[in-house]
């Protein structure tokens, strides 16, 4: 991959939390210590950032700088420059194009459509409270709109992506869960509540697979969803279901 098209992802990852914000202090600062207090993460986190960045980009964006009277540092390389330059144009754009929809909720539409992923499951929410335990917060979120108001969800993550991601209570957030991760059971069979995710519905087409049926469903809280089911598992149209996913298997973006 040429290095023009390895900064494309670098950005199209960085935009959507702190990341490219970090980049930015650390260009101005000189120092990585110093980006994380501007930005409001901690050092580990803004690490992580960078860490992720540079994987994404496919070349060194930040260069230690050893010695000299504050006993060295960190710069940007030309690869971070320019990915800095091309961020700027990429958010002007978006800014330019999106106020032309202003008014009428189709640019809140479109930045939820325009999140590209394998993952089918997807819900724009709110977080509703954030509980932290060491290294991982626990956050908790209702659904949004018409078609997603009666739906609670718990996501599982690590400190660090929270700090990146600038979660706190009410925030808007899109979650989403593969449908390899949801496991879908005959409400009769259905294990009792013990944590997770878990919510009744009704399916409305099931396909049969050697892996998996694969079932999608119409929840209670008014939410389509897709999950998988055992092989042979009985279920048909109209069978009563309820979904069952680990907190950690939901991914939140903003």
């Amino acid at each position: 991959m040429q290095q023009s098209e390895s900064l494309v992802n670098a950005l199209g990852h960085g935009m959507v939390d702190k990341r490219i914000d970090i980049l930015r202090q650390i260009g101005q600062g000189g120092s990585i210590s110093q980006a994380a207090r501007a930005v409001g993460v901690s050092y580990k986190a803004a690490w992580q950032a960078l860490d992720t960045l540079t994987n994404l980009a496919g070349v060194t964006l930040v260069e230690r700088v050893v010695g000299g009277a504050g006993g060295g540092g960190a710069r940007l390389t030309p690869a971070a420059e320019q990915l800095l330059a091309a961020a700027d144009a990429v958010r002007q754009a978006r800014v330019s194009a999106l106020a032309q929809l202003e008014g009428g909720g189709a640019d809140l539409a479109v930045a939820r459509l325009s999140l590209r992923t394998s993952m089918r499951n997807q819900w724009p929410c709110i977080v509703q409270d954030m509980r932290s335990c060491g290294q991982i917060v626990r956050v908790h979120l209702c659904g949004v709109g018409p078609a997603a108001a009666g739906l609670a969800v718990t996501a599982r993550i690590t400190l660090e992506s929270a700090e990146l991601l600038g979660l706190h209570a009410g925030v808007p957030v899109q979650a989403l869960c593969k449908a390899t991760a949801v496991h879908v059971l005959a409400a009769t069979k259905a294990p009792v509540p013990a944590g997770g995710n878990q919510w009744p519905g009704r399916a409305s087409r099931v396909s049969r697979g050697e892996l998996g049926d694969e079932v999608a469903v119409q929840l209670d809280a008014g939410v389509q969803m897709v999950g998988f089911a055992a092989p042979d598992s009985g279920l048909r149209a109209r069978s009563r279901v309820v979904l069952v996913i680990d907190e950690s298997a939901v991914v939140l973006a903003v």
